[in-house]
């Protein structure tokens, strides 16, 4: 997969098109991702996603935007498992924004990516205040030479397919439900990083998972299990602030592995989040910290006794 970092200046080869933050590539994303790679193939082009860094609502209200779901590596790897072939990374600027909606079709979609098909959701508005829709796109498209398509909106259960419903599931624990909108479990990916290794002294080693943004969409002590170290592992995981070992504020994700002590500083591993167990708390000593993590893991541990087993070392 190529990642074109801005859309270039001078066009490359013809392409079909999609455009969207794609936060999270839930199973909406993957719909039109799958119609894209569709359209793509009947056509001889490649399959090309145009998106957008930082998030619009981050540039124009920071506090207000919403929490990512996925991050930027997240992201591409799971737009490169979807058969996509090119990625732009637009970076959104209010230079960006400004650009009226022909401009946007003109110059951006048609001269500068070269879109032969542009495929877009319902509720997909484009140009300087939102005023374009998918009738001037389609209109906007006859006239600079690619044809334009709609998908209508993806549904579980009754309700809409979006990053907004995955966060709201994600926030009220309902990891099953985030996973009906995702089509798999919600996860972290990140590299291994020394820490304080508090964890090994109390007699649960943690792998220390660098977490990209300080907004997590999910806080607490979880179920989790563990790619990328040759077979999946069972484990718990503190994704929060630790209050009652810093008062920093930083998020950080903790994963104690089960039956596992081996060195993996440096690994990237991707971490499920298969259940939750409780909200983060603060303890009056370290002591009653560690009965608690003996609690957790002993859940842990009945959580995949109770289903088929997860190799473990």
């Amino acid at each position: 997969m190529q990642v074109f970092r801005g859309v270039p200046f001078r066009p490359s080869g013809p392409c079909a098109l999609t455009i969207g933050n794609f936060d999270g590539l839930h199973r909406g994303h993957r719909a039109m991702l799958q119609r894209l790679c569709d359209q793509a193939a009947q056509r001889g082009l490649p399959a090309a996603v145009l998106t957008f860094e930082p998030h619009p609502r981050e540039l124009f209200n920071p506090a207000a935007a919403p929490t990512r779901l996925t991050s930027l590596r997240e992201k591409l790897e799971l737009l490169r498992d979807a058969g996509i072939d090119r990625v732009y990374l637009c970076h959104f600027t209010r230079r960006f924004a400004a650009l009226d909606s022909e401009a946007f079709a003109a110059d951006v979609l048609a001269r500068q990516i070269n879109a032969r098909h542009v495929l877009v959701g319902d509720d997909f508005r484009f140009g300087r205040g939102r005023s374009g829709d998918f009738a001037l796109l389609a209109q906007l498209g006859e006239q600079y030479g690619f044809s334009a398509e709609v998908l209508h909106e993806i549904s579980c259960d009754g309700e809409r397919i979006s990053s907004t419903a995955v966060r709201q599931a994600l926030a009220a624990g309902q990891l099953d439900r985030a996973a009906a909108l995702l089509g798999r479990p919600y996860s972290i990916s990140g590299r291994v990083v020394h820490g304080a290794k508090l964890g090994r002294t109390i007699g649960f080693p943690t792998a220390n998972i660098q977490v990209k943004h300080n907004r997590p969409p999910l806080t607490g002590i979880f179920v989790v299990e563990v790619h990328g170290l040759g077979r999946p592992l069972a484990g718990a995981a503190s994704l929060g602030a630790r209050p009652t070992v810093d008062d920093s504020g930083t998020m950080k994700l903790e994963v104690h592995l089960l039956d596992f002590d081996q060195s993996i500083y440096g690994a990237h591993l991707r971490v499920d989040f298969l259940a939750r167990l409780r909200d983060e708390e603060k303890y009056p000593d370290l002591a009653s910290l560690t009965a608690q993590i003996g609690r957790d893991v002993a859940q842990a541990r009945a959580y995949f006794d109770a289903r088929i087993s997860i190799p473990r070392p």
